[in-house]
């Protein structure tokens, strides 16, 4: 066996030994320990000091005290206890348990007494002096939890309470709707008065009806397309009147301004009156009758076509057909009227006209709309003022998107426009046979599934994609059911009151009732024999 060699390196010396060095980490992290400690008790005593002091402010503001705060006070019992009986009380009303509200008012008093007493003498409330107060108030409150006082009954009670209130208000809102109608609908007193006294000075005086048929030199104006041709169709004297006025008084060039009304047989006559007795600065007058229009029958006309069906009878003159479910602004028979469509044959009614602008009777102009006529109108057909600036305005708050038809043709986003005041070129009114667009679509809607109300529906339908956007201070709307903005006011050209609340109505809206009848001479015999003021 081979023997080791001897070693004759040196040996290392150990310096420290193992134990010394685990006890030196150890006391480094005792150190480290201590010293964070420290630290985190110099932090934490700003934090309490700001804690008591947002405690403070609090309880400033509260006006609470340290009692109140305790859970042992009898002066916090007797608060909590307050405010439930208050809650209690109204509730007891509400149920008709007046004799119990009584009770429980009474002993809140009491309760109020004590600490009102406490208050003032700056000394807590002791549990003998309280006892009573405390022990009668909770009698009554347990009281009140027997007769299902209780959370529960009480949100089933102010649900079914709810519901009840919403249905009178939505009673209240139709009556309110029904009779705002009736009203919008009705002829004041003073119109009424004045076509019969105008029907009777047309019949009474030769003169008038000589006067009126000798107009020759007239005759080459209504034709003459370098002028300026408006067209209103009304059967209301005084406000075709006032919108005549209003464009003649700021017209830069009243007599080159013709104006052509059409009206019906029962008004012919005192509207024939009551512009031959006036004059407007020299502005030209045409007035015709809807009777004369031989072309206009219901073997052409869809509208008149539906008036002979007795179903459509029925839904807009009877209200019987669906047990009054359809809202009563949809059954007026306004919307039936040829004067309210006449608007759709404008081509056929002036055929010798290129363009005019359609006037509304319940606007007033103020400003000089003769450049109206050279405005471009990039080869639509009508001009009008758009009036999607709310989604309220758009396609799809006017039409029936569940319906095929017109979720196929035209875009619910697309932007409506107002009647109202509109520049129609009838050159490409012709070329496009627009007229026959809105015949196709009236035919299409006889059971009323594509829209129920009025004439701008169809009118959106006929004109979409011929429609040239104008500038809005050409038309401003709303005078007849909202506010508008002064300076909209002060720059609009063509002010319109649509809406229920026509300015010649008492229900018309006061303060925009002086922008009418400043156009109005009240001092006008006829006028003032029926009582106009």
């Amino acid at each position: 066996m081979r023997r080791r060699g001897a070693d004759f390196r040196r040996p290392v010396r150990r310096r420290f030994s193992n134990v010394f060095w685990f006890t030196l980490c150890g006391l480094a992290v005792l150190f480290f320990i201590l010293v964070l400690s420290r630290e985190s008790g110099q932090r934490s005593k700003p934090t309490m000091s700001k804690r008591a002091y947002r405690q403070e402010r609090i309880m400033e503001g509260l006006n609470i005290t340290e009692e109140m705060l305790s859970p042992n006070s009898v002066t916090r019992q007797l608060s909590d206890q307050i405010s439930l009986a208050k809650a209690f009380v109204v509730i007891a009303k509400e149920s008709s348990n007046l004799q119990f509200a009584w009770e429980l008012s009474a002993q809140i008093r009491n309760s109020q007494v004590l600490l009102s007493n406490a208050a003032t003498r700056r000394t807590p409330l002791t549990i003998s002096e309280s006892e009573t107060a405390v022990r009668d108030m909770a009698l009554l409150l347990y009281q009140a939890q027997q007769l299902h006082y209780d959370s529960a009954t009480m949100i089933m009670r102010l649900k079914a309470k709810i519901q009840s209130l919403e249905e009178q208000m939505n009673s209240v809102s139709e009556k309110s709707s029904k009779y705002g109608q009736i009203a919008a609908e009705e002829v004041p007193k003073g119109l009424y008065c004045l076509g019969l006294r105008l029907t009777n000075e047309w019949f009474k005086n030769a003169n008038l009806q000589r006067k009126s048929r000798d107009r020759k030199h007239v005759e080459m104006k209504l034709k003459d397309n370098s002028l300026y041709h408006f067209c209103i169709f009304s059967d209301n004297i005084l406000a075709t009147s006032v919108v005549i006025n209003s464009t003649a008084t700021n017209s830069k060039y009243p007599e080159k301004v013709v104006f052509h009304i059409v009206t019906d047989e029962v008004n012919y006559p005192p509207m024939k009156a009551w512009f031959s007795l006036n004059s407007f600065k020299g502005v030209t007058i045409e007035i015709q009758k809807i009777e004369s229009f031989s072309w206009l029958n219901a073997s052409y006309v869809p509208v008149l076509k539906q008036l002979q069906d007795s179903e459509t009878k029925n839904y807009y003159f009877s209200g019987n057909l669906d047990n009054g479910q359809t809202p009563i602004k949809f059954r007026n028979p306004k919307y039936l009227s040829m004067l309210n469509h006449l608007r759709f044959y404008i081509p056929e009614v002036f055929p010798a006209l290129k363009k005019v602008v359609f006037l509304d009777d319940d606007v007033v102009v103020q400003k000089d709309l003769s450049d109206l006529f050279s405005t471009d109108l990039n080869g639509n057909v009508n001009g009008a003022v758009e009036t999607c600036m709310e989604t309220f305005h758009r396609y799809h708050k006017y039409l029936n998107y569940s319906h095929p038809l017109i979720r196929s043709h035209f875009d619910p986003d697309a932007c409506g426009w107002a009647f109202g005041m509109n520049v129609f070129d009838l050159v490409e009114w012709r070329k496009r046979n627009v007229t026959g667009i809105y015949h196709y679509w009236q035919e299409k809607n006889v059971d009323r599934t594509l829209w129920k109300l009025g004439t701008l529906p169809p009118g959106l339908l006929t004109f979409y994609g011929l429609t040239e956007p104008l500038d809005p201070s050409w038309h401003v709307l709303g005078l007849g059911y909202t506010n508008v903005d002064p300076q909209t006011l002060e720059k609009g050209a063509v002010l319109h009151f649509n809406g229920n609340s026509k300015p010649w109505l008492k229900i018309g809206m006061e303060k925009y009732k002086a922008l009418w009848e400043k156009y109005v001479d009240y001092s006008h015999p006829s006028l003032l024999q029926c009582n106009f003021h």
